[in-house]
């Protein structure tokens, strides 16, 4: 399965910060799919600027609705309507800052996929739910009520006690995690074979090649070592 490496800038960047990504274009990645996840206000100028680069493009998040009175919001038409090709769902952030739910996350996807978007579906424990031996059924409790049982989606374990901690889960509970999401997936959808299957949680150079070679790990999403090309670079090298 080819793998996928995305990067999620978060409230990060301005317009300076594009030359990062014109040194990803220079890099001429062909051994996995490269995904940079910018702020909105950027999102225009990189799928415009770098159209040919072969770098995908997505937004951070999306409203379930179409369109509306929801200030400040943004829909999957219109992140489709720009030219972007994926879209975060359910990050750590949104859940715990914005109290967003399963049931919130499932039809922002839902969303996303009608209007012909790829949503990266995000699920992880807490170190209080880890530490209590409730780590799997509360990703299994996330991915249930979360990923739509159509259409293509990508799916990304994050453990939340280790983004941008600078600790990492090892191997092991890597591994672990992962196979158990794909074990779940194969009781809810016949294609779940094929769904990539992300980790996130201070992945950078030094240790992506461990967690790229996990087993059902199909790619990384990255924070801050998106961020700079150089870092982002070795993390692709890894893949």
């Amino acid at each position: 399965m080819r793998k996928l490496i995305a990067g999620n800038w978060k409230m990060n960047g301005l317009k300076r910060d594009l030359e990062e990504i014109a040194q990803l274009a220079e890099s001429n990645v062909q051994n996995c799919d490269v995904l940079i996840c910018p702020p909105f206000t950027l999102l225009p100028l990189c799928i415009e600027g770098f159209a040919t680069s072969g770098i995908k493009f997505g937004g951070q998040d999306c409203h379930a609705q179409a369109s509306g009175a929801f200030t400040g919001e943004i829909s999957a038409q219109m992140l489709k309507d720009i030219g972007a090709g994926y879209v975060i769902n359910g990050h750590s952030e949104r859940r715990h800052y914005h109290q967003e739910t399963n049931g919130q996350v499932r039809a922002k996807a839902e969303a996303a996929i009608s209007a012909g978007l790829i949503p990266i579906v995000c699920v992880g424990e807490v170190l209080a739910e880890r530490e209590a031996g409730q780590a799997q059924d509360i990703v299994e409790q996330q991915v249930r009520g979360s990923v739509p049982q159509a259409g293509e989606v990508v799916v990304a374990y994050e453990p939340v006690w280790a983004i941008g901690t600078g600790l990492t889960a090892s191997s092991d509970d890597i591994a672990a995690m992962h196979t158990h999401i794909r074990k779940i997936l194969k009781s809810m959808r016949p294609d779940a074979s094929a769904i990539r299957l992300l980790y996130g949680g201070s992945v950078k150079g030094t240790n992506a090649p461990e967690i790229l070679s996990c087993e059902n790990v199909n790619g990384a999403l990255v924070g801050g070592a998106s961020l700079k090309a150089k870092d982002f670079l070795e993390i692709i090298g890894a893949a």
